[in-house]
């Protein structure tokens, strides 16, 4: 099964997979402490209510972020073959093509 993708290409989307997982991680990280971590500091363990709020945020940032990844996925199916028609009819204004 050919993608059309050489081994540069292929290396080039696992390294941008890493930084937007990179990403998702430290915003994630940054939104649920803010949200359920006191500023103020009395133990060096969470409390429960603090371990429960963590949980569910993270859960709902990785649900949220799994269903944009589903409805995105789902997009770029549908309107792949209007761009493969388009290129095909005028290859000039295929993405990456020069002119």
């Amino acid at each position: 099964m050919a993608t059309g993708l050489n081994t540069n290409e292929w290396q080039a989307a696992g390294e941008l997979e890493i930084e937007m997982m990179q990403d998702l991680y430290k915003r994630m990280t940054t939104t649920c402490h803010k949200k359920c971590v006191l500023p103020r500091y009395k133990d060096s363990e969470l409390t429960k209510g603090e371990s429960v709020c963590i949980d569910r945020c993270v859960a709902k940032y990785m649900d949220v972020h799994d269903r944009i990844g589903k409805h995105l996925t789902s997009m770029t199916l549908q309107q792949q073959p209007a761009l493969q028609n388009q290129a095909a009819s005028d290859p000039s204004q295929a993405v990456g093509s020069y002119k």
